[in-house]
């Protein structure tokens, strides 16, 4: 029992640990989850749990040294995310000069389809989610002995999963809050804050 439960505990906070801060695709999901738009919460954590759980696994089955030995393809992913980033930054910066009150179900983000698009774009243009979660946990994951890495594995990818499907559908109880334009102006500026400084620092490689 403990050549697989411990593994998997050990995976399952080691992804807690790296995923659970403040990022853009947390923020991200964290504004979705209290807008409350129909259809959007469920897809957008979704795509970020199912992203992680095929990167951890990527990383499981060695493709770690792969993203290693193509620095230029993560300059690239690099530069385009910083892109998005930025314009993403901007547009939260007109939101706290333009704050608006919550409409459960409706809100400025747009359809299922935008919000799984951004979704995608901010976790696979991330260039850290490449380094941390397919290079860091599939190394840490491939120091297990035998079978073991993949209960490692197992758990981090529960961990993603509680975090993500936690964060999304726990922000509702927010919601009475976000009713008033000013907590959405506050949001929406520590999101400006945390777009802009990580579009910043990719782009400047840092």
């Amino acid at each position: 029992m403990n050549a697989t439960l411990l593994p998997a505990l050990l995976g399952f906070g080691t992804g807690l640990a790296l995923i659970v801060a403040i990022g853009a695709q947390n923020a991200y999901v964290l504004r979705t989850g209290i807008e409350g738009r129909l259809g959007a919460v469920l897809p957008v954590v979704l795509v970020c749990a199912l992203s992680d759980a095929a990167l951890i696994t990527a990383g499981v089955l060695g493709v770690g040294a792969v993203v290693e030995a193509a620095p230029a393809a993560v300059v690239v992913v690099r530069l385009l995310g910083a892109g998005f980033l930025l314009v993403y930054g901007l547009s939260a910066v007109r939101r706290v000069l333009r704050p608006g009150a919550l409409v459960v179900g409706g809100g400025p983000g747009g359809g299922r389809g935008a919000a799984v698009t951004t979704a995608l774009v901010l976790t696979w243009l991330n260039p850290h989610v490449y380094l941390d979660t397919v290079v860091l946990l599939g190394s840490l994951a491939n120091q297990q002995d035998g079978g073991a890495r993949w209960w490692w594995a197992a758990g981090a990818v529960t961990g993603s999963f509680v975090w993500f499907f936690g964060l999304g559908f726990g922000a509702r109880l927010l919601r009475p809050l976000f009713a008033r334009p000013g907590a959405w102006r506050v949001l929406d500026a520590l999101i400006a804050a945390v777009m802009l400084t990580l579009g910043v620092r990719m782009a400047l490689g840092s």
